[in-house]
């Protein structure tokens, strides 16, 4: 059935034509049936009326304003001819209908007038024998109703058409712009990862710089110290060249403000004094560490305290006056594990979806930015009972 459902879809003047062979036959049948009485009107003209009614229908659909002028040609040489009135005039009802669904707003118009004219002009062609004209009236009226109310279901369905029609233009265009704005978000925060984590190596680069001099200038009275120098710049050169490598895998270019001088970015043991500031800005944050601390890649250390702070700044911007938050740290063998929640009120996920709490492109996009670039996981979303949870696992080595 659902086949023979879509082939009709696909083939509508096929489903017409058949009605139209249908509504033929049956006014072919009526007018066999009359042969018996007296003749009422001319026959052939009868017949050929029938027929292009029966082409009304057939092809309303592909040209429906050249119908709509046929279906009232033939009811004017109806009107002419004297044919007799037979089950094809049903076919103006479907015209009307028709027009009024898809037909420009002249046919539209034109098909009501031509409805509406049809039953007084047809009860004056064959009067309706009746004893008072109120009752001719009356009769006249009756017959108006099926053209007036097939052309209010066309119009009334053209409306609604063109109002569904409206709502999917303007989802599409909501979801190419959501699109877009992602997108916007997403390269925005590449644009400051790259800028940060070129800070970064900027900064090793230095300290590189600096111990290799200091390396140079006691090399020959203490060799010792000048072996850990080197120890040192070693250590720091491994260091710079695997965020080096992680920021050339992820991002195509990384932009930096020239002139700007080269600072050591937050890393985790300033998470403390980030928590501090957020209770004292009002919000009651419980704060842990599991395991045992150890020194980080600086890769890692800056994702983890952008973590922690996008998150904590949502629970304010959205938790509510009375939300509470939590932040551990948990030190595993092969990484760091990261996990902020809150009870507040939580906000819409679609809204870290499209851009983040800050407007500014920080939401899951920026945070699953960032992980990405130390090859860690996420998983964000609310949690039962009102909030919302961020746990994140920052491995301690890029993933090859």
């Amino acid at each position: 059935m659902q086949r023979l459902y879509d082939f009709l879809r696909r083939h509508p003047t096929w489903v017409d034509g058949f009605w139209a062979v249908i509504l033929l036959g049956i006014s072919v049948a009526s007018g066999s049936t009359m042969n018996g009485s007296p003749p009422r009107g001319n026959e052939l003209a009868s017949v050929v009326c029938a027929v292009l009614l029966a082409a009304v229908v057939a092809l309303r659909r592909r040209m429906p304003q050249k119908m709509l002028l046929l279906a009232i040609a033939a009811g004017l040489g109806q009107l002419v001819l004297g044919a007799r009135v037979n089950p094809s005039d049903f076919a103006m009802l479907v015209i009307i209908y028709t027009v009024a669904v898809s037909g420009p707003r002249w046919a539209s118009r034109l098909a009501l007038a031509g409805g509406l004219c049809a039953a007084p002009l047809a009860e004056l062609r064959w009067p309706t024998d009746t004893s008072s004209g109120v009752e001719q009236v009356g009769v006249t009226v009756f017959q108006m109703v099926p053209f007036a109310l097939a052309w209010v279901l066309g119009d009334s369905l053209r409306t609604r058409r063109a109002y569904l029609a409206q709502l999917e233009e303007r989802a599409n265009r909501l979801e190419k712009e959501r699109e877009a704005q992602s997108k916007v978000a997403v390269a925005a925060e590449r644009a400051r990862i790259a800028r940060e984590l070129h800070d970064v190596v900027a900064h090793n680069v230095s300290v590189m710089v600096v111990q290799a001099d200091g390396a140079a200038y006691v090399l020959d009275q203490a060799p010792e110290q000048a072996k850990k120098a080197l120890e040192t710049i070693s250590g720091t050169g491994r260091q710079a060249l695997a965020e080096m490598r992680r920021l050339l895998g992820v991002l195509r270019t990384g932009e930096h403000e020239e002139g700007g001088e080269y600072v050591p970015q937050p890393d985790v043991e300033q998470i403390e004094d980030l928590v501090d500031q957020v209770r004292t800005a009002g919000l009651p944050v419980d704060f842990k560490v599991e395991g045992t601390p150890r020194p980080l890649p600086s890769g890692v250390e800056l994702t983890a305290y952008r973590i922690v702070q996008e998150a904590l700044t949502n629970t304010r911007k959205h938790g509510g006056p009375n939300a509470g938050a939590s932040v551990r740290l948990v030190y595993f063998d092969d990484g760091l594990g990261l996990l902020v929640e809150d009870d507040g009120k939580g906000a819409p996920h679609e809204l870290y979806e499209d851009g983040g709490a800050d407007g500014r492109g920080h939401g899951l996009i920026g945070m699953r930015e960032r992980i990405g670039m130390v090859g860690g996981t996420l998983d964000a979303g609310p949690r039962p009972g009102g909030g919302f949870r961020i746990s994140a696992l920052l491995p301690l080595k890029p993933a090859q």
